[in-house]
C-alpha cells in the first residue's frame, strides 16, 4: 500500500504482531503498540532515501541555516499580510487588477511595521507567563 505525505510517496508495510513478534525477545524494544500491527513507512527506492538523508545532513550546516533564515523572514512577512491585511482574498479577477490591490496591501503592512517599530521597539507584545513573573518577582 502506498500513501503520500507532503511531497513524498511512501510504501506502508504492516507487520503482523501475532505471526512475527510474539516469540521475539526484543519485541518491547521494537514497538510500543498495544494493539494492532507495527507499521513502517518506507520510501519506495534506496536513492530517494539517500537523497533525504543527504538533505537532512545539509540542514545541520550553518550555511543552510543562514539561507533558510532568509526564507523564514519572507514567510513571516507573507503570514502577516495574509492574517492582518487579507492578502488571499481580492475583490477582482485577473492579475492586473489583483496587483492593484496587492500594492496598497503591502504598503499598509510596511506602514504598520514602521509604526510598531517607532512606537516602542523594546516592548514585548505578549505578557510574561505566570512562571516568568514568579521567577523575576522581587523577594
Amino acid at each position: 500500500m502506498y500513501f503520500v505525505l507532503g511531497l513524498a510517496l511512501f510504501r506502508l508495510l504492516r507487520i503482523s504482531r501475532s505471526c512475527n513478534c510474539l516469540a521475539c525477545p526484543v519485541c518491547p524494544q521494537c514497538t510500543d503498540a498495544v494493539s494492532g500491527p507495527r507499521s513502517l513507512a518506507l520510501l519506495p527506492t534506496r536513492e530517494l532515501h539517500e537523497i533525504r538523508q543527504h538533505n537532512r545532513l545539509d540542514q545541520r550546516t550553518e550555511q543552510w541555516q543562514r539561507q533558510y533564515a532568509i526564507r523564514a523572514g519572507i514567510e513571516a512577512t507573507l503570514s502577516q499580510n495574509v492574517r492582518a491585511c487579507g492578502l488571499r482574498r481580492t475583490r477582482h479577477r485577473g492579475l492586473p487588477k489583483t496587483h492593484v490591490q496587492h500594492v496598497p496591501t503591502a504598503l499598509a503592512c510596511n506602514v504598520t511595521r514602521i509604526a510598531d517599530w517607532i512606537a516602542d521597539p523594546t516592548h514585548s507584545r505578549r505578557a510574561p507567563s505566570h512562571f516568568r513573573a514568579h521567577c523575576t518577582a522581587p523577594k
